[in-house]
């Protein structure tokens, strides 16, 4: 046996500094650990539920699926596979007009069309709300309970413009349902469950989190979404998305999939605080009555800002006033920017929209404004949206006498000339629009990176109506006098649409 020589009679001594030093670290170690482990474990414990069994299990009862089924006449249009060129007197000619023939024939009769979606029961005696596009055109609705029963459904009410729908059903007996939560109590991150009918397979329950709130998917004028990912499919349409507490706080509507296909984990809910309201018109009137205020707006940015002499982009710029509306009849005009309405302040333009809407018809508001630099508050009378889109419709502007001017001017990056005949003619310019119109657009100027084209007519230079191109010259002067970067100019387009572009003035 081979010895080993140690340092010391005491063979202790050499591991001693070892012994402590492994001690240290593992001690160092143990404390590191707790100091990041215990929190994620407390917080996990804190937040996410161990189960939603127990809610789920009751929430199913009142949740429905939507079948429903419409004859579809026969299309012409529809053409069907394309018939293929054939050398005269091949064999096949006779086999390929048989089949043809036969194939349209059958696309030219009538046929059954059936579709699956969600809803649910707010109101046992019967009351179902589900997404109008669920029923939209369908003949036949049945809903279709958990327990195997079938009532057929008729629609009290539909609304178009939020996507959503009531149906009525007469039960035998008071049915399972569910009450309307606080989806503006909905934080992101909050757990959020859906109950459904994706791919026709009932019953089906997916929870997630509110991954987003206040979404516009550009789905219509109060675009308020709630976004999620729990797992939202197509026949989930309709159905409900629930708090913890097994309240609804949404209605599952749209998806975002690339492929069109399944769930990518961005799901789109209506919220129930826009939902609630539409419900109760449609429940008593089977239809909205809406507010309207009759103005057209537009986003105020950045350069529009600079160009009103605003600190920040806010409110909403009134692009247009209709005629003999509330607005009109308040005194509201084109160019004032509304910064509150009915004492809630109006952040960006499409918060304007969804205030007016949910604002009773009749009821006189206060709005502020800002106008030419100054706040200003405006009492209005609301109209009813529902009438004031037919007034809107068939809004014609008052003309005015024509000027013949022959001066043309280059400034702001665009050629401008008086509003001849002739150039009315050539650009299509409606005969009731007065100003001056743009017959040229300077390559790389900030005019062309605003998409202002050749053919749009100038009404309006920082709020100041202009008729002539020397108008135009003197207001452009007096904002640079005054130091201003941009001029303001309000635009018309061939169809009449107006809208505010701020322009350099150093151009």
């Amino acid at each position: 046996m081979t010895a080993v020589n140690l340092p010391s009679a005491r063979p202790f001594e050499f591991f001693k500094p070892i012994a402590k030093r492994l001690f240290f670290a593992g001690m160092l170690a143990l404390l590191a650990g707790s100091l990041v482990i215990a929190p994620q474990t407390e917080t996990r414990a804190h937040n996410e539920p161990d189960s939603v069994a127990d809610l789920a299990e009751d929430l199913l009862k009142a949740v429905v699926n939507i079948s429903t089924a419409q004859n579809i006449s026969g299309n012409n249009n529809d053409r069907g596979p394309v018939r293929p060129e054939l050398p005269e007197g091949s064999p096949f000619q006779e086999f390929f007009e048989e089949f043809y023939n036969r194939e349209g024939r059958g696309r030219n009769q009538p046929r059954r069309v059936q579709s699956l979606g969600s809803g649910f029961v707010i109101d046992p005696d019967g009351i179902i709300i589900t997404n109008n596009h669920v029923i939209a055109d369908a003949d036949e609705i049945t809903a279709n309970f958990a327990d195997g029963t079938k009532l057929v459904a008729t629609v009290i009410g539909r609304d178009e413009k939020t996507d959503l729908a009531v149906l009525k059903v007469e039960p035998d007996s008071p049915l399972p349902s569910v009450e309307f939560g606080r989806s503006i109590d909905m934080r992101v991150g909050d757990w959020v469950m859906a109950i459904g009918n994706p791919f026709g397979l009932g019953g089906t329950v997916t929870a997630g989190i509110v991954s987003a709130i206040n979404r516009d998917i550009n789905a219509g004028p109060y675009d308020n979404f709630i976004q999620t990912d729990a797992a939202i499919n197509r026949g989930n349409s309709g159905g409900p998305l629930f708090n913890r507490d097994g309240q609804v706080i949404g209605i599952n509507t749209a998806i975002f999939s690339p492929s069109g296909g399944g769930s990518v984990g961005i799901g789109f809910s209506v919220p129930s605080d826009t939902a609630v309201a539409v419900i109760s018109q449609l429940r008593a009137f089977g239809e909205t009555r809406r507010g309207w205020l009759g103005v057209r707006i537009q986003q105020v940015t950045d350069d529009i800002a600079e160009g009103l002499g605003i600190d920040e982009p806010r409110g909403a710029l009134v692009a247009g006033v209709t005629e003999g509306g509330p607005a009109a009849k308040a005194g509201i005009l084109s160019g004032d920017v509304v910064l509150e309405f009915d004492g809630r302040r109006v952040e960006q333009m499409r918060d304007l929209p969804r205030m007016v809407a949910d604002t009773p018809v009749g009821k006189e508001v206060d709005v502020l404004v800002l106008r030419k630099g100054n706040e200003e508050t405006v009492r209005v009378n609301l109209g009813r949206l529902e009438e004031g889109e037919k007034v809107a419709a068939n809004e014609v502007l008052p003309q005015a006498e024509e000027e013949e001017k022959e001066t043309t001017l280059s400034l702001l990056g665009l050629t401008i000339e008086v509003l001849s005949d002739e150039l009315r003619e050539n650009f299509k310019i409606p005969e009731q629009t007065k100003g001056v119109v743009i017959t040229a657009v300077e390559e790389g100027s900030s005019a062309e990176e605003k998409g202002v084209r050749a053919g749009e007519v100038i009404l309006e230079v920082s709020q100041e109506a202009v008729a002539e191109p020397g108008d135009v010259k003197a207001r452009v002067e007096a904002l640079s006098s005054e130091d201003r970067k941009s001029a303001l100019l309000l635009l018309s387009g061939a169809d009449g649409e107006l809208r505010f572009v701020a322009l350099k003035i150093e151009e």
